[in-house]
């Protein structure tokens, strides 16, 4: 198969990015004929990959699949620091065992996406870990505080008044170092690494090396379709989860979302000529199919046909619940959704109900009348064979 001229792989490479800094760089890197070393960097601060980093990692692999050189790197002394990229309060540390034990798993899931034998995996640890106090203090000499407190999360929690920790300010020189370390031609990253990938192009220079090429990525939003994909926040879908857990959540999204959905995680336009739940349903099959398989995919189509009647199947959207002043404990928000629906019912019913394995959360039985859930926002809660509602974010 001919490889694409640099023209067509750039039309291809700028298709779902959000920003490129800059295309010309690009199309000129691309034009060198030879392999590009395009790095993706990731702190494994946990063992689990959700779908809202595939996105970086797939326009990884569409370079790897034009014969370029992936470089992954893995934050192993990064991590321990923790990027602070978007975050309103310091992240907690982590030990170096905990990080290389998130790393094995993280690597696992990575390669479900990359093509292995074309992927240079490497630990900054190698090079950080070497460095002497005398060449840290050379590499802080590179940027002014200025310049770092320029950030926006910096910058809003100094004006709050919350602390930041000089090894933060730290991060963006480590990570833009890393750029130096592996001779980048490319970086990958989301949108809220915009600042830290800036920071490498001008070590670079300074280094008297070529700047790499900044492209982000849109941040994909979480199932409540308002912030970003987080296990923290628990709007995510993780690629290791169970399929039918997978296909459940993914069928909780928002139409709006779906779109979104199907242009950042499959690279194309939701059908138009399909009624908007079997749009959905044709989404969460790829995406299962593509971490499981596609017979896994099928169980979970069939499994999530037998949970809904056919009129629910006919639903674009379920009404929105949402939860404040509401008591957490599956009793009252159950008894608050059928009020919701226009069809109240008694807690003494509700409560059978739960005890009949009724209710149901993203396809889960809810047999405890009194335990409290975490109601991830966009998860479906199932009330019995006719009704069903969304949990509001």
């Amino acid at each position: 198969m001919q490889t694409p001229s640099p023209e067509e792989q750039l039309a291809h490479l700028r298709r779902g990015a959000a920003q490129i800094i800059s295309e010309e760089e690009l199309l000129a890197k691309l034009r060198l004929g030879r392999p590009l070393n395009v790095k993706l960097g990731v702190d494994p601060t946990a063992p689990d990959i959700h779908l809202g980093f595939t996105v970086a990692l797939q326009k990884l692999r569409q370079f790897q699949d034009f014969g370029h050189q992936a470089v992954l790197i893995i934050g192993d002394f990064t991590a321990m620091i923790g990027d602070p990229s978007g975050r309103s309060a310091t992240r907690p540390q982590l030990s170096h065992d905990q990080v290389m034990s998130n790393a094995r798993t993280f690597q696992q899931q990575a390669f479900k996406i990359l093509d292995k034998a074309r992927t240079r995996t490497v630990f900054n640890g190698e090079w950080l870990e070497v460095m002497t106090f005398e060449d840290i203090i050379k590499l802080t000499g590179r940027v002014t505080l200025q310049q770092i407190l320029q950030r926006e999360d910096f910058k809003t929690r100094v004006e709050q008044g919350a602390p930041v920790r000089l090894h933060e300010i730290m991060y963006p020189l480590i990570q833009g170092w890393d750029s130096v370390q592996v001779k980048a031609d490319v970086e990958i990253g989301g949108t809220d690494q915009l600042f830290n990938i800036l920071v490498g192009r001008e070590l670079q220079r300074e280094e008297g090396l070529p700047q790499q090429v900044a492209l982000m990525m849109p941040l994909l939003e979480g199932l409540d379709g308002v912030q970003k994909m987080s296990k923290s926040l628990g709007n995510y879908v993780g690629v290791s989860e169970p399929p039918t857990e997978m296909f459940g959540k993914l069928m909780s999204i928002s139409d709006a979302l779906m779109r979104r959905y199907y242009e950042l995680l499959l690279g194309r336009e939701m059908p138009r000529d399909l009624h908007p739940m079997e749009a959905k349903k044709a989404l969460a099959c790829e995406i299962v199919a593509r971490y499981h398989a596609t017979d896994a995919a099928q169980a979970a189509l069939d499994d999530f046909n037998t949970r809904f009647s056919k009129r629910d199947l006919a639903q674009a959207t379920l009404p929105s619940l949402p939860l404040q002043g509401i008591a957490p404990d599956i009793l009252s928000v159950a008894e608050a959704a059928y009020a919701l629906l226009g069809h109240p019912r008694t807690r003494g019913d509700i409560r059978r109900l739960i005890q009949q394995g009724s209710i149901q959360l993203n396809g889960e039985k809810l047999s405890d009348p009194k335990s409290t859930p975490s109601w991830p926002p966009g998860a479906t809660l199932r009330l019995d064979k006719t009704h069903a509602v969304r949990i509001a974010g």
